[in-house]
């Protein structure tokens, strides 16, 4: 039972991006300290990392498996995805970035009229090539085989010729100063080489992005026009948001 149970709190982790042991213990019927034991034993397997409380989807200098990411608090990214999509105009230039959010943000912008959306992510491509109205323009560069990403030197000239209305970024981490986090310094030059022209700035991350790690600096929380997620951040967040005037935008 107990293989069974560990089995089962990994995938409500993959689900959610973190569990809690209280949360857990009346789930599953068991004492506190059996899910303490648990979780023990899927962090010393290196698959969980334990946090005040719980635990958390364990990242650092490796991001997690794109189908994992895929599947990680997918309604929490569609709830985010449908409010940046009433924040974005018909006619509007965009800019989409790497990652399952995006394609989330893509999906939800399939109904809007006159788009042009510059991309460095196929997938985000082949979502909004079902909208015929919608101009896609697809950054050139090194072919990331993982999760359909151009990354790369040319990706980041390639960037450097656009001035769009709205950069859309997602990011793997936000830490605790209030920098976005990745993984791939390839990526992150062509996310900065749009950032430095955009008119407006949002950035959209669901709750696991709120307690992971990366070791690379991608920008400042203090350069977006609005953070769009789907629970408030800590008080330290909230507090760099205030005073930067960066809106903190959450589900009805």
């Amino acid at each position: 039972m107990g293989i069974t149970r560990q089995t089962n709190i990994l995938r409500l982790a993959q689900e959610n991006g973190r569990v809690d042991v209280d949360t857990l213990a009346q789930k599953f019927r068991v004492t506190v300290q059996t899910i303490r034991r648990d979780l023990g034993a899927l962090c010393d397997s290196g698959v969980l990392m334990r946090t005040h409380g719980g635990a958390v989807l364990r990242s650092g200098v490796v991001n997690i498996g794109y189908e994992d990411r895929r599947s990680l608090n997918a309604q929490a990214k569609d709830k985010i995805a449908a409010m940046v999509a009433q924040k974005v105009p018909d006619a509007a230039s965009v800019f989409l970035d790497i990652g399952t959010t995006a394609e989330a943000v893509a999906r939800a912008l399939l109904s809007h009229r006159d788009l042009m959306v510059v991309t460095n992510n196929l997938h985000v491509a082949n979502i909004l090539s079902m909208n015929t109205s919608t101009e896609v323009i697809v950054a050139g560069g090194t072919l990331r085989h993982a999760d359909g990403g151009m990354v790369g030197d040319f990706t980041a000239e390639f960037m450097k010729n656009f001035k769009v209305d709205i950069a859309i970024i997602s990011a793997s981490a936000l830490d605790g100063d209030g920098d976005l986090l990745d993984y791939d310094i390839r990526e992150i030059r062509a996310t900065r080489a749009v950032l430095a022209s955009a008119r407006r700035k949002f950035t959209v991350m669901d709750n696991a992005k709120l307690s992971r790690t990366a070791p690379v600096r991608v920008a400042s929380l203090t350069e977006f026009d609005i953070l769009f997620t789907d629970t408030q951040p800590n008080e330290a967040i909230s507090q760099i948001c205030a005073d930067a005037q960066t809106d903190i935008r959450l589900p009805d």
